[in-house]
């Protein structure tokens, strides 16, 4: 309480300073604009409030001081289809998990290939990436993926050490794999495409962010086992493994629905670029679908209250920073003011220059979004003239952003599993991977430079 009292009091007075300090080459709406962000980013690096109630005091007092007109605030995310989306792969993913098909592959597969400490961390990684197509949102995925491994440790009889170390691996792979398809994380990866101002189809996004994310996420893999080594051989009891698969039964008519309806969703966002047809306009109504009589009944009205209203608020106010940062000046502002008059020619100077800045702005901000609306802009005002495709610079500050960590609080996913209930690890086991973790954010940032060029992107 008393942090977030002192947050609170901090962000206000940030907001006061910048309002009145004699700024020059700024609009007085950029300024306002300005304090209101760099107070906003204070509540959400402090944890004043849960970020949808920090997200939505900013937009409201955009429109109350006329900063903006709710047009400007709302347009980019509620007429566009990335909100839509977000709801769409909500109900998929919860449909998915309810099912129970998302476990039946998990434990088909850990019975077939998994007999080591260093099998249990690949397998962490495979079925990370496999369900990343198949349930669109990396939490729904840990959890499951979480619950499967509780059962292989329990019985493995793993001390809390390991058990610990194995619930990091599961949100740590969520990281780098979210980012491999652009419905693998329903928020973050349309958010990235939208601020770069470029549309994408689905296969254009999977070819350029399919081969980064698989070498960041084997680099994680290999650090995080190069780092975490179990107290104790592991012996895995595959009879309570097959207990539990045997558990689920048969498919049930519900589970073949998912199947037959995922399908769909798969063919449909494979196809986008061939039909023309936005892949968030094909989730939410897939989703939609799901729920008629005779050919869906999978969702039922309940299943709305799995598509957290606080997500879309948090989303809606992400978006709404970088907007108006635009359309007030704010965003040319910053760039101007803290980045290099002349942006280097050189792709991987840039690139390495970017790293840098995405980072450093990353470990005060801590929230991905709230870097992304901020940094996004700035970088891409600066570059502009570069000839770099703006949808290049997006997606190298996005991926660095959202692998980089070294508290809990700098990743929403990291976050979620730093509770006793979820992945059960603490902020020392998350500073071991992520002080080191650090150091592949620049390797990463290099290998996505060169297959970018490659691509005809940078």
């Amino acid at each position: 309480m008393k942090k977030r009292t002192i947050g609170f009091i901090s962000g206000i007075v940030v907001f006061a300073v910048i309002y009145l300090l004699p700024l020059s080459s700024i609009s007085a709406k950029g300024q306002l604009d300005l304090a209101l962000t760099l107070m906003t980013v204070v509540w959400w690096a402090m944890q004043v409030a849960q970020p949808a109630f920090v997200g939505g005091i900013y937009m409201m007092l955009l429109i109350i001081l006329n900063v903006a007109t709710p047009v400007q605030v709302f347009s980019t995310s509620w007429t566009g289809s990335t909100m839509w989306l977000v709801m769409g792969a909500y109900l998929i993913a919860g449909a998915v998990r309810d099912s129970g098909f998302g476990e039946r592959i998990a434990y088909s597969f850990i019975i077939r290939f998994v007999r080591s400490w260093n099998g249990i961390i690949v397998s962490i990684f495979v079925l990370t990436g496999i369900l990343a197509l198949l349930i669109p949102h990396p939490w729904p995925r840990a959890f499951l993926i979480m619950s499967v491994m509780g059962v292989v440790a329990e019985s493995a009889n793993m001390p809390a050490e390991d058990r610990r170390k194995i619930g990091l691996a599961v949100f740590a792979a969520a990281c780098p794999l979210s980012g491999m398809f652009l419905t693998g994380d329903s928020t973050l990866n349309p958010l990235a495409v939208a601020d770069s101002g470029v549309k994408t189809t689905f296969v254009k996004y999977f070819i350029y962010m399919g081969v980064p994310m698989i070498i960041a996420a084997i680099l994680t893999m290999l650090l995080f086992m190069a780092i975490f080594k179990p107290t104790k051989p592991v012996e895995i009891n595959f009879d309570v493994l097959r207990e539990k698969q045997q558990a689920l039964g048969k498919m049930s008519v519900t589970e073949k629905r998912t199947v037959i309806w995922l399908a769909i969703a798969i063919i449909l966002w494979l196809t986008s670029g061939v039909t023309g047809i936005d892949v968030g306009w094909i989730t939410f109504i897939v989703a939609l679908l799901m729920s008629m009589p005779v050919i869906g009944e999978v969702l039922t009205a309940k299943s709305w209250g799995g598509v957290p209203v606080n997500v879309l608020v948090f989303l809606t106010s992400a978006m709404a920073l970088g907007d108006v940062g635009g359309d007030t000046g704010m965003n040319k502002w910053i760039a101007n003011t803290l980045l290099p008059s002349s942006m280097p020619h050189n792709i991987f100077l840039l690139a390495l220059l970017i790293t840098v800045f995405a980072i450093f702005i990353h470990m005060f901000m801590g929230s991905v979004i709230a870097v992304m609306g901020v940094t996004i802009p700035a970088i891409l005002a600066a570059t502009s003239h570069l000839g770099v495709s703006p949808l290049a610079i997006s997606l190298l500050i996005f991926s660095v952003v959202n692998l980089h960590y070294i508290l809990p609080f700098h990743n929403l996913a990291i976050l979620v599993g730093n509770e006793p209930e979820t992945g059960g690890y603490t902020q020392k086991e998350v500073m071991k991977l992520g002080i080191p973790l650090t150091g592949v954010m620049f390797i990463v940032a290099i290998v996505m430079t060169l297959w970018f060029h490659l691509l005809g992107l940078m």
